[in-house]
């Protein structure tokens, strides 16, 4: 198992959108690397940090699972989608989605300036300088430590 840091700006869709939905197709992804690891290397299973991004404070407010692995982002092929992408077909699909499930929601948020003052964390792809990344992995002592912060 893997896992990873997914990024939502929260008036868009927060860890409350998902914990009311119980689930949600994780879309409009438009970078190729964070395409790649939607399509190629987040399996069903791996866990993930819910992250909101662009607001005051940004930070990690929860989890979810992934239940279902990369497939063709339907949102692409929608003309009245923001995601809408000509180049994209359901024949030559160009991005991909996975579904996601809601697991918890942390009592607090575990905002940038805790992540970026624990010396645990200094590698972390999230934390590094110009890394903008709405999908990011997340190695396994990372994993840790940030769990061992919301307690």
């Amino acid at each position: 198992m893997s896992h990873w840091l997914l990024k939502s700006e929260p008036d868009v869709y927060s860890i409350q959108d998902l914990k009311r939905d119980g689930s949600t197709e994780w879309e409009g992804v438009r970078n190729y690397q964070a395409r790649n690891f939607l399509r190629d290397q987040i399996k069903k299973g791996d866990l993930v940090f819910f992250y909101h991004s662009n607001s005051e404070p940004s930070g990690i407010a929860g989890i979810a699972k992934v239940v279902k692995e990369g497939f063709p982002d339907a949102s692409a092929w929608n003309k009245k989608s923001p995601h809408y992408d000509p180049r994209s077909s359901q024949e030559k699909p160009v991005w991909y989605a996975v579904q996601i499930k809601f697991i918890k929601a942390f009592k607090t948020l575990i905002d940038l300036q805790m992540l970026r003052s624990a010396a645990e964390l200094n590698q972390m792809g999230l934390l590094k300088r110009g890394q903008r990344l709405s999908v990011q992995p997340v190695r396994e002592s990372e994993w840790k430590h940030i769990l061992k912060m919301t307690a």
